[in-house]
C-alpha cells in the first residue's frame, strides 16, 4: 500500500507517519505545502525521511495561493460570522489539489492526513479529495484510530520523535495565523500577549499614527503607498506595517462546521486592513442596490469556504456576480493605522458613484430640493397606510365605498 500524508512535521502527522508503517505496512510520501507557515522546511524533510517516509515533496504554493485564492476571498470581502478572514480554510483546498497531484504521480491510492474529528479541517479535506479524487481512499488515523495528545506523546517519546512542549496549536499562511488551547479555552479568559507574533499589543503600539495607501483594479490591491507590486508581495509587507501598530487581533466564537462553538483568535494584520479598505472602495463605485445583494453573496461565499465546499458549483456560480460587480472597483484607499485599528479616512475613484454638486450644502448644488416633498410621499406611502390602518384609521378599498366618502365630502362643502 502506498500512502500520500499530508506532512507538517508536527506531532500528529509524524506520528501517524511511523503508525501507518507500522499498522498497515505503508510506503508513505509525505507532502509538504508552503502558503506562507514561518517553518523550517529543510528539518521537516529530514524529520520525514528519518522517520521512514519513501519519499518527500516540498511544494512551494505562496504565489498560488495569493493570486488564486486570497484574491478570491478580497474579492468577496470574506469573513466567515463577520470576523474570520478564512485564512486556514482557504488554504486546504489548495493543499488537497497538491495532495490529490502527488497521489497521482506516485500512483498511491491512499489519501491521508493529521485532522481530528472535531475540527473543521477534516470536512474541507475530505470533500475535496472526493471531488478532485474519488477513487482514492482516505485515511484519517487521529479520528479513526482514536488516537489522543496523551497517547500521542507517549508513542513519540517510545519511538524517539522530537516533542514540543507547546501550549498552544498553531496554524498559519501568509493571510493570517490561527491559535487555539491552553487558557484560550476558557472563553472569559482574554488571551495572554505570549500567543501573538505578529502583533504588537495596540497599548505598546506606536503612540503616531502611520497612513498607508492601497491601489486596486479590480477588486484586487496592486500596489502598496504608490509601489507596484504582486499580491504576495503586497501581503507580506501590510502584515508587517499593520502588525506593528496592534491592526488585526480577532478574538471571536465561532461556529465549527461539525456543531461545536469554540472561541477562536486570529492575527491577520494585512487581511483586516486589505477587506476594509475594499470594502469601502465597493461603496464609493458600487449602487446601492448592488451593495445590498453583494452582502448577501460575500456572507455566502465565505459560509462555503468555511465549511469545506469549495467545489460546491454554488461557488463558482456566487463568483461568477462577484467577478462582474468587482469591474467597476478601482481606485485608491486611505488608511490610518493606530493603536490597532485600521480606519479609511479617504478614498478616490474614477468610478466614484459620488458627485459633490449633487452632494454639497453649497449654493452651487445641482440638487433640486422642492423634488424631496414628492419623493417622500411616494416611498413611505405604503409604511404610513399601514401604520393608520393598525390603529383604526379606516380605508377605502371598493368603487361604492369611494363614491360614498364623495357624496359625504360634498354635503360637508355645502
Amino acid at each position: 500500500m502506498k500512502v500520500v500524508l499530508a506532512y507538517s512535521g508536527g506531532l500528529d502527522t509524524s506520528v501517524i507517519l511511523k503508525l501507518m508503517q507500522e499498522k498497515l505496512g505503508a510506503e508513505v510520501v509525505t507532502v509538504t505545502v508552503d502558503v506562507g507557515q514561518k517553518d523550517d522546511f529543510e528539518k521537516i524533510e529530514e524529520k520525514a525521511y528519518k522517520f521512514g517516509a519513501v519519499k518527500h515533496y516540498y511544494i512551494d504554493a505562496r504565489e498560488e495561493f495569493a493570486n488564486n485564492y486570497v484574491s478570491k476571498a478580497i474579492k468577496a470581502n470574506a469573513l466567515y460570522e463577520k470576523a474570520y478572514p478564512l485564512a486556514t480554510a482557504l488554504a486546504r483546498p489548495l493543499i488537497v489539489e497538491k495532495l490529490v497531484e502527488i497521489a497521482k504521480k506516485e500512483g498511491a491510492n491512499v489519501i491521508a492526513h493529521g485532522c481530528t474529528g472535531k475540527g473543521n479541517d477534516q470536512v474541507r479535506f475530505n470533500l475535496g479529495i472526493k471531488a478532485l479524487m474519488p477513487e482514492a481512499e482516505i485515511l484519517q488515523p487521529v479520528a479513526e484510530w482514536n488516537l489522543t495528545r496523551d497517547w500521542e506523546m507517549e508513542y513519540a517519546k517510545k519511538h524517539g520523535i522530537p516533542v514540543s512542549d507547546k501550549i498552544y496549536s498553531i496554524d498559519e499562511n501568509i493571510w493570517g495565523r490561527s491559535i487555539e488551547g491552553g487558557v484560550l479555552e476558557d472563553p472569559f479568559a482574554e488571551p495572554p500577549e505570549e500567543v501573538f507574533e505578529w502583533t504588537v499589543s495596540p497599548a505598546k503600539a506606536p503612540n503616531e499614527p502611520e497612513y498607508i495607501m492601497l491601489e486596486f483594479e479590480n477588486g484586487i490591491p496592486v500596489a502598496l503607498n504608490g509601489e507596484k507590486m504582486p499580491l504576495l508581495e503586497l501581503i507580506i509587507k501590510l502584515n508587517e506595517i499593520a502588525g506593528k501598530h496592534g491592526v488585526g487581533r480577532i478574538d471571536h466564537i465561532e461556529d465549527r462546521t461539525v456543531g461545536i462553538k469554540s472561541r477562536e483568535v486570529y492575527e491577520a494584520p494585512a487581511a483586516v486592513t486589505i477587506i476594509k479598505a475594499h470594502y469601502d472602495l465597493e461603496k464609493l463605485t458600487l449602487t446601492k442596490w448592488l451593495i445590498e445583494f453583494k452582502d448577501i453573496v460575500d456572507s455566502k461565499w465565505s459560509w462555503l469556504v468555511y465549511n469545506g465546499l469549495w467545489y460546491e458549483p454554488l461557488r463558482h456560480a456566487l463568483e461568477g456576480f462577484i467577478e462582474e460587480a468587482e469591474k467597476a472597483v478601482n481606485g485608491e484607499v486611505k488608511v490610518k493605522l493606530w493603536k490597532g485599528n485600521a480606519i479609511v479616512v479617504g478614498r478616490t475613484s474614477d468610478n466614484a458613484l459620488y458627485d459633490i454638486k449633487v452632494a454639497t450644502y453649497e449654493k452651487f448644488s445641482s440638487f433640486d430640493q422642492k423634488l424631496a416633498k414628492g419623493f417622500i410621499e411616494l416611498f413611505g406611502m405604503q409604511s404610513v397606510l399601514a401604520y393608520n390602518v393598525m390603529h383604526g384609521v379606516k380605508t377605502i378599498t371598493t368603487i361604492d365605498e369611494l363614491k360614498e366618502a364623495l357624496k359625504e365630502a360634498e354635503k360637508l362643502a355645502g
